[in-house]
Formats: structure tokens, sequence, C-alpha cells
């Protein structure tokens, strides 16, 4: 046999279709990430903005916390390459923060 195996045929079609879900959610970590970085409290009374604060965080680590677990697939770790997954897991870390240091 003198052409490419059929694993390595189906890769590149293989690593578009997987990075649909993880752009996606990358981009829903961003935005989320983006609107907890925007509220900005009008006072320490305004709870309201501190709970779309802590929504926001929320809902970024929980995406960036699915994308990083649909990566740890051994199936999409040998198609998709780490830096695919780097920015939802930074996205992450800077919503992590945001939460921890509150308003």
């Amino acid at each position: 046999m003198t052409g490419p195996s059929p694993v390595d045929d189906d890769r590149g079609c293989l690593r578009a279709v997987l990075a649909v879900p993880l752009t996606l959610l990358t981009l829903i970590a961003a935005y989320f990430c983006w609107t907890a970085l925007t509220i900005t409290p009008s006072g320490t009374w305004d709870d309201d903005a501190y709970a779309g604060i802590v929504l926001s965080c929320v809902v970024t680590l929980a995406t960036a916390g699915t994308a990083a677990a649909l990566w740890l697939a051994p199936s999409v770790r040998r198609t998709i390459s780490w830096w695919w997954i780097l920015p939802a897991l930074l996205l992450g870390v800077v919503a992590g923060v945001r939460w921890a240091v509150g308003g």
C-alpha cells in the first residue's frame, strides 16, 4: 500500500467537525467573560450587578470546563492539539479571578 492510511485521510475532516463545538464553547465563554468584566455595580448595595457578575463567571467556567472535558476525550486529543483548548482555559481563569475579586 503506497498511499496514506485511512486514519490520516479522515483527520482533517474530523478536526473540522470537532473544532465546531470547541469554537462555539470558547465563543460563549468569551461573551460571558466579557460580560463579567464589564458589569460595574453602582455601589455596595447593588445586589443585581453582583449577581450578574457571579452568573457570568459561572457560565464562563461551565463552558470552559465543558470545552476542557470534550478535549480530554482520547479521540479528540489525538485529533486536536492542546492550543485549541488554551483560550477557553484562559477565559476560565479570568472568570475565576473576577469571581474571587468580586465587584
